[in-house]
């Protein structure tokens, strides 16, 4: 039996790990719209009883915005390419029932972008002490991002073809060597790979967290398409007809829940951009559901994914302008569960 865990999301969480847009980022040119963003899914956050580990170029730029800092902000002044989290941020395992902080390696989404500091962001941490030495675990040989996996944190982990298997990231390694890989770091012990399903302005290779999220109870909430003329009708509905073949470790069939398609999103130049209610990020009470502007849509949304979640509250958090980036709520963010960070990060 393997001795390690890769646990579940909704298994709860201390803290969230974000970084703050700024000038030195991509989102220079739209602060204004982004940063109001920011402030509200902060809030939201600490508001529900959540720490929220800031990095900042500088602190002060950060102060700008808050009237009074919420008691649950604790700001790290540190270097970093870009605010995406989820994807170089530290995944925890547990290994014979400890907690363990894995640094996989980050090359930008298959060397499409600059990512020297963020790769560096996590053995930052650990050199500082907010995560202790004994805690990390460097796996930086291997290029893996926190949105490319899902843990249902019982042996299974859900991932896309065409994310993992990509030549940029670890030289295009067969789904059989990728299990293996995935068996020794994470303790998967059953892959269910993804061969279908894209969203248009994705700059992942179809992360799966735009896609589908395991859940509670052999469930998976995915996200859906009804209109055939949209140019994601297609994929997706391969990808449905690939969830509904798909079965937990006892053979079992999964519960499906179908996420409604938000309301086409485009940039300034006309551009769509990869809105999706799957990009939540979920603790052990709360789902915090990205919305867009779109009542009908944002309402259904958040009343779908309580099926799958009926004792969680759930938070409707604006992120529309984070698509402008390409991304959404749950690449903004890592869970970090207690015990991973250092209690000195909190006097930061």
């Amino acid at each position: 039996m393997n001795d390690i865990r890769f646990p579940a999301e909704w298994e709860g969480c201390e803290s969230v790990l974000m970084a703050w847009p700024d000038l030195c980022t991509d989102w220079s040119d739209v602060l204004d719209m982004v940063l109001p963003e920011y402030v509200e899914i902060i809030r939201a956050f600490t508001g529900a009883g959540l720490r929220v580990v800031l990095l900042a170029h500088s602190r002060k730029e950060v102060e700008l915005y808050f009237s009074v800092l919420p008691e649950r902000l604790h700001i790290i002044e540190c270097e970093y390419n870009d605010t995406w989290t989820r994807d170089y941020g530290p995944l925890t395992v547990e290994r014979n029932g400890r907690l363990r902080a894995l640094d996989f390696g980050f090359n930008a989404w298959g060397l499409k972008f600059a990512s020297d500091r963020d790769n560096l962001v996590n053995l930052g941490l650990r050199n500082r002490h907010f995560i202790e030495p004994a805690i990390y675990r460097n796996e930086r040989d291997f290029i893996l991002e926190g949105g490319s996996v899902e843990s249902d944190g019982r042996g299974t982990i859900l991932t896309t073809t065409k994310c993992l298997c990509s030549a940029n990231r670890n030289g295009g390694k067969s789904k059989e060597e990728l299990n293996e890989i995935l068996a020794q770091r994470l303790g998967a012990d059953h892959v269910l790979w993804l061969d279908h399903g894209a969203l248009i302005g994705d700059d992942t290779d179809s992360h799966i967290d735009t896609l589908a999220r395991l859940c509670p109870h052999n469930t998976i909430a995915f996200t859906g398409c009804r209109d055939m003329d949209d140019p994601q009708f297609e994929e997706l509905l391969k990808m449905r007809a690939q969830l509904t073949l798909f079965r937990t470790a006892e053979g079992e069939p999964y519960n499906l829940l179908e996420l409604p398609m938000p309301a086409p999103v485009f940039d300034s130049e006309g551009n769509r951009l990869p809105a999706t209610y799957a990009n939540y990020l979920v603790t052990s009470t709360h789902l915090f559901m990205p919305v867009y502007g779109d009542k009908q849509k944002d309402t259904l949304a958040c009343q779908t994914i309580r099926v799958a979640y009926p004792e969680h509250e759930v938070v409707p958090v604006p992120c529309r302008s984070l698509l402008l980036q390409h991304g959404s709520l749950h690449c903004a963010t890592m869970q970090i569960p207690e015990n991973i960070f250092n209690p000195t990060v909190y006097e930061y």
